[in-house]
């Protein structure tokens, strides 16, 4: 089986590691603010915009199972009082959007094994669906255009936009994630830890994770639409919004290598990996992460 295969398999961990350790309190400045739902792209996305309406828009993406409350509410608030408006949102198939059981949990060993002999896998979306569900959005809020955030699987969906959609993309900001490119490392033993667990439901971490938004059933689902979706390379050199790769040194499931190849591709990226961040976002860090992409929005004047 191919690195980039087993690196898939690992991305069931992905999201459950973004903000290992967050505490229900630190979601209370995100949930004084209405979730609304509305009809975009063929679905029902829950949704909340967050600051002035007058404000640049700034979306945020999502990454696999999880919905918008694993943000973080340090996050969030800092965007916003940098003076911008946050439209954070639910990806299709968790939290509040329409959930996708009818398709029921894919055996994603014999999706693997499908893929590899070229029959490809039965994924209920792809991330260009995401990708088009996340413009539709914008297009429901009257948003032209928004600088566009996205964190592990959500940098993935936010990469799509900016090649698919570069008009409606100010700037882009792709943290932990990747290109997708088969030559890319595989997440190391260690990070795989724990994994039968969490695919399986078993993990005693499972009510801890449904508390802080993450939702496992969803994740295999959300695996398939990235092998759906595959290498986008190409995709991805087509970029020119103002790029900024934000990464963490000690990322064992998507190594430093990763967002190096998304910088290398997209002309004039900025390319920054911190020191002491994993794949997660630690609150120590979130300072410097935001410094980084206050700077970088300011200065993406179109």
């Amino acid at each position: 089986m191919s690195q980039f295969k087993q690196g898939l398999i690992c991305l069931l961990l992905l999201t459950a590691t973004i903000q290992a350790g967050a505490k229900e309190e630190n979601q209370r400045y995100t949930e004084r603010y209405p979730l609304e739902t509305i009809q975009a792209n063929g679905i029902e996305i829950a949704y909340k915009v967050i600051g002035e309406p007058t404000d640049t828009p700034v979306l945020l993406v999502m990454g696999l199972g999880a919905s918008h409350r694993l943000w973080g509410d340090n996050f969030v608030k800092g965007i916003v009082d940098a003076g911008y408006r946050v439209v954070l949102f639910d990806n299709r198939d968790v939290g509040e959007s329409q959930r996708f059981h009818e398709h029921g949990q894919p055996w994603l060993w014999w999706q693997f094994i499908r893929d590899e002999i070229g029959f490809g896998v039965g994924a209920a979306y792809s991330l260009d669906d995401m990708a088009d569900d996340s413009v539709a959005l914008l297009d429901v809020l009257n948003i032209d255009d928004a600088h566009i955030v996205g964190a592990s699987m959500g940098g993935m969906i936010a990469q799509i936009i900016a090649a698919k959609y570069p008009a409606r993309t100010r700037s882009l900001i792709s943290i932990m994630s990747s290109t997708g490119a088969p030559h890319l490392p595989a997440p190391s033993n260690e990070s795989s830890a724990g994994l039968e667990k969490v695919a399986s439901g078993e993990s005693e971490q499972q009510d801890y994770y449904e508390s802080i938004g993450l939702h496992p059933d969803a994740m295999p689902r959300h695996i398939l639409a990235i092998m759906d979706t595959g290498d986008r390379s190409e995709a991805v050199k087509t970029i020119k919004a103002p790029t900024l790769v934000l990464h963490g040194a000690d990322d064992t499931l998507l190594s430093p290598p990763h967002g190096e190849h998304t910088a290398a591709l997209i002309e004039g990226s900025k390319l920054v990996i911190f020191q002491g961040m994993g794949h997660n976002m630690p609150e120590e860090i979130v300072p410097d992460l935001l410094k980084n992409m206050i700077e970088h929005m300011e200065a993406a004047i179109r």
